[in-house]
């Protein structure tokens, strides 16, 4: 019995993803440049522990919907056909059941925040709902729907800031923030697509690693300065300390050696989490940056 409960819950976390701490931090990282953006920086432990807390609900639940819209094309591509929905190791119920359990808990965390930033957040978290929901769907009839992902990760920047300022009256280091946040989305995830990019053009999905063909890697490319110079920006009118601008330095060159390293290696499974993870790294070296700079 004891064995087939640790089973059962082995397979809940891979339909939560929560066995891949990396696809929990790379969510959790924007939700960090944010909150040591924000001039009430650095944060309270409390909200931090709620940003976290979350980030794992919220990342938790779009996996889920991920995996119930996609559980008959999951089956055909090989990275995905081992996923608990598609090998039939969880039910369609059990999903549902728990994709509710992770949009309650979320909303518990929302009215947990005080109660001056609650409603702000509430609201900026019913928002971001429709495109958490909608993004699995999008690679059916949108040509580019690692755009639609990038919007989502733009809410783990405005809803932070909100809990944490009370308001979105930030200003350009929000602005900075937000659109920093969107081009590493669309960077990373178009890369993460390449490694489906075959399976995907067999069984007619969308993603912008097809839409942009041989384009990929540049566009990759421009979204990763994009993205290091916003922060750049955005770092100077936060007034971050000068602790911060080696960190920025590394991370921007660390950054570009990614992309020459996707010139240099065959597009895959393997090459592309590689990528996936360095970026991880690379992010919380700039959130290491951020934070070092408050503190000293």
């Amino acid at each position: 019995m004891s064995n087939l409960l640790t089973k059962k819950m082995r397979y809940y976390f891979q339909l939560l993803r929560w066995n891949k701490p990396s696809g929990r931090l790379i969510l959790l990282i924007p939700a960090g440049w944010s909150l040591w953006f924000a001039p009430s920086a650095p944060p309270s432990i409390f909200i931090l522990g709620l940003v976290i807390l979350g980030g794992l609900f919220v990342s938790g639940a779009g996996c889920i919907a991920n995996d119930i819209w996609d559980r008959q094309f999951d089956k055909k591509v090989r990275r995905t056909k081992e996923r608990p929905l598609a090998n039939g190791k969880v039910s369609l119920k059990a999903a549902w059941i728990l994709l509710i359990s992770m949009l309650f808990f979320s909303l518990i965390v929302v009215l947990y925040i005080p109660t001056e930033s609650r409603n702000l957040c509430l609201q900026l978290a019913t928002l971001s709902l429709p495109f958490i929901l909608l993004y699995p769907s999008a690679k059916r009839w949108f040509k580019f729907p690692q755009l639609i992902l990038s919007i989502c990760w733009g809410f783990s920047v405005l809803i932070p800031w909100a809990a944490s300022e009370s308001s979105l009256a930030g200003g350009l280091p929000l602005l900075f923030c937000w659109l920093a946040t969107i081009f590493w989305t669309f960077g990373f995830d178009t890369v993460y697509a390449m490694a489906d990019e075959i399976d995907d053009k067999l069984i007619g999905l969308n993603s912008s690693a097809i839409s942009l063909g041989k384009g990929s890697i540049k566009t990759v490319s421009f979204c990763y300065f994009s993205t290091c110079f916003l922060l750049a920006f955005g770092a100077f009118k936060a007034n971050l300390g000068l602790t911060f601008w080696p960190f920025w330095l590394i991370a921007t060159l660390a950054m570009q050696r990614e992309v020459i390293l996707l010139n240099s290696k065959p597009k895959g499974i393997k090459s592309s989490g590689s990528h996936f993870s360095n970026q991880v790294r690379i992010g919380s070296l700039l959130l290491l940056g951020m934070v070092l700079s408050k503190l000293i």
